[in-house]
């Protein structure tokens, strides 16, 4: 985990205080934390942000064995007791929310869209990694 990932959590508020929100994180591409907001206890963001790597990557086998290749543009996963999203959020970084099962599931991607650049995509990017 980065140190103090809890220390930018303003940059999700804005997405956290929408109604069936209960997780929000910011990971690197290789699943370590950058950001968490205060309400998410550090070791289950960790395991959202491995968690959402892995994802990740298999979105990008799928990508390139069945579409163009590249990076997923983003991910949802509907499982019992609610919906994961990710989305990309600035090169090399990965916006992550987890929701109640009682969600707008399109309401929640435009909302992680407008999030995205109302911080503004150089605030969440980290330096890319060679694959």
């Amino acid at each position: 985990m980065v140190a103090n990932a809890g220390d930018n959590s303003w940059m999700l508020e804005q997405i956290r205080s929408v109604r069936g929100v209960r997780h929000a994180i910011v990971l690197t591409s290789d699943g370590l934390l950058k950001v968490k907001t205060n309400h998410t206890a550090t070791d289950v963001a960790d395991k959202l942000a491995a968690a959402c790597a892995g994802l990740t990557s298999l979105g990008r086998g799928v990508g390139d064995e069945f579409g163009s290749g590249g990076d997923p543009k983003q991910v949802m996963v509907e499982f019992d007791g609610g919906f994961l999203f990710v989305r990309g959020a600035g090169d090399g970084s990965r916006l992550a929310v987890v929701t109640d099962p009682v969600i707008d599931p399109g309401l929640i991607a435009q909302q992680m869209q407008l999030q995205v650049l109302q911080i503004g995509e150089r605030t969440l990017s980290t330096p890319t990694r060679t694959r």
